[in-house]
């Protein structure tokens, strides 16, 4: 009888495991949203010495994704389809890189500047990550579908003033204006890979609308 009870539990859905990993990954990247929010607004040299700060945020995001993906691999039964929890674990991943990247795009490229629309993606980049950490709370208890889709459209809607913000200011950066070419460039790749970061935050909660609908 203690050999059947054995068997059961590991049958069982590891839901506490993942519950836990992934609400460790989406604290750690809200901690790097706000990391990043006060780099943008930082001058260069403060932006050098902060940045290993963000470089270990990003090797703890590293470290999760690694656990989550173990996790799968070592679990018979999950809470979701395999599939989908490597897709939110890989998003939540892309993001952290994305911001990481950017991050250290402002010391290698030098930008000592902190111009207003810098401050408004890391804005709209904490808004979007807080409410991935509410979402993936709420994903465990899909009896509150409507908190669940109202944190999705949330995110929808940021991502598309992020689209309107990046829009504006590629537009802004190719104006002419006599401003240096190589400048341009530069803040091209910052731009787009902020862009980039946002995108990965809409799909990270388009997958968690498949769950739901996959569970309903």
């Amino acid at each position: 009888m203690a050999k059947v009870d054995a068997l059961i539990r590991w049958l069982m859905p590891k839901e506490e495991r993942f519950h836990e990993l992934f609400d460790r990954d989406t604290a750690n990247l809200l901690r790097a949203a706000h990391l990043f929010s006060e780099l943008a607004r930082a001058d260069l040299p403060t932006r050098r010495l902060r940045m290993g700060e963000m470089r270990e945020l990003e090797h703890e995001g590293d470290n999760i994704t690694r656990q989550i993906f173990d996790a799968l691999n070592s679990s018979f039964i999950t809470p979701f389809d395999r599939e989908d929890i490597r897709s939110l674990a890989s998003d939540l991943d892309d993001v952290l890189d994305y911001t990481e990247g950017v991050a250290q795009q402002l010391i290698n490229f030098e930008l000592a500047e902190s111009p207003q629309e810098l401050r408004e993606f890391a804005e709209i980049l904490v808004e979007m990550a807080a409410e991935i950490e509410r979402v993936t709370e709420l994903i465990w208890n899909l009896a509150r579908q409507r908190e669940l889709q109202q944190s999705i459209v949330r995110v929808s809607d940021l991502e598309n003033r992020a689209d309107v913000l990046y829009n504006k200011v590629i537009a802004d950066l190719f104006r002419p204006n006599g401003r240096d070419p190589l400048e341009i460039l530069k803040w091209k790749e910052i731009y787009e890979g902020l862009e980039n970061a946002c995108d990965q935050c809409r799909d990270y909660t388009h997958i968690v609308g498949n769950i739901i609908v996959k569970n309903a």
